[in-house]
């Protein structure tokens, strides 16, 4: 069993994602769900109820009616955007969780995670004329293996963060303290939740120096997202800020006026995503 595997088991015997997530993961991955099926699965969690009605009634959707039933409400959002609304509630309750050194704090990181969820929801759309939603989810989920290192291995964890100067790669001083990193455990921790595969290979590769990815995949599209948000601040650890694979540098001079236009709407986007999944 790899290092990064145990890791899993070990995290799982201590938090794990609520099965209402795991759930509407199989049911995203089959492309046979409906519709009735996402409904079955939203009704067993009350709290998920209220947040989606909340939400589905909110002026960001500025319905003329009320909606009072869940599958109104699952139809006017659509799966993808339900699914997203609940992996986003459940992340944010881990992340909150104590657990912190010099230079890591969970705080930062989920608002680190959620800005680039948020940036990279905006370069898919915007630069690339795509759908967003998986762009998004994968810029919540790609750093989520930092919280099971902190969780299971905290001693090593924080030594690997605290070694980290600017310049420096985390992955190094994670595989250098634990033997594994946490882009390998959210690759596998994907893997166990049934997520697309171009999420899955997204998570695993947003620290890739080198390759042939495209700037409009999602490897390429959550590492600009990282280095947009790192430049604003949104780092997930105070001593370091993320670079660029010197192709993704070109793709963004060659359309550095569009994506100057996107960093001034990033603000506003972002203050708008909290109507939508919650500051």
């Amino acid at each position: 069993m790899s290092k990064a595997k145990k890791f899993i088991r070990k995290f799982k015997d201590i938090k794990t994602l609520p099965h209402v997530v795991t759930n509407l993961s199989r049911l995203i991955a089959d492309e046979n769900s409906t519709m009735k099926d996402f409904e079955d699965v939203i009704k067993m969690d009350p709290v998920l109820v209220v947040r989606l009605l909340r939400l589905v009634n909110s002026p960001f959707y500025g319905l003329s009616q009320r909606v009072d039933s869940i599958g109104r409400a699952v139809a006017y959002l659509g799966m993808k955007n339900l699914h997203n609304l609940a992996v986003t509630d459940a992340l944010k309750s881990i992340f909150q969780e104590k657990g912190q050194s010099q230079s890591f704090s969970r705080e930062k990181l989920w608002l680190h995670c959620a800005a680039v969820s948020i940036c990279a929801k905006m370069i898919a759309e915007r630069i690339f004329g795509a759908n967003g939603d998986d762009a998004y989810l994968c810029g919540i989920l790609h750093d989520f293996g930092l919280i099971v290192e902190s969780q299971v291995d905290p001693k090593n964890f924080f030594a690997a963060c605290d070694a980290c100067e600017d310049g420096d790669s985390l992955t190094s001083h994670e595989q250098e303290h634990m033997g594994t990193d946490h882009c390998e455990i959210g690759y596998q921790l994907t893997i166990d939740w049934e997520m697309p595969e171009t999420i899955q290979e997204a998570i695993r590769d947003h620290h890739l120096e080198s390759g042939d990815f495209a700037p409009s995949s999602l490897t390429g599209i959550i590492q600009i997202a990282e280095y947009i948000t790192g430049q604003l601040g949104y780092t997930a650890l105070s001593n370091i800020t993320p670079k660029l694979p010197s192709h993704l540098v070109i793709h963004m001079q060659d359309n550095m006026d569009e994506y100057k236009v996107l960093i001034e709407d990033l603000p506003e986007e972002m203050s708008k995503a909290q109507d939508l999944y919650g500051g």
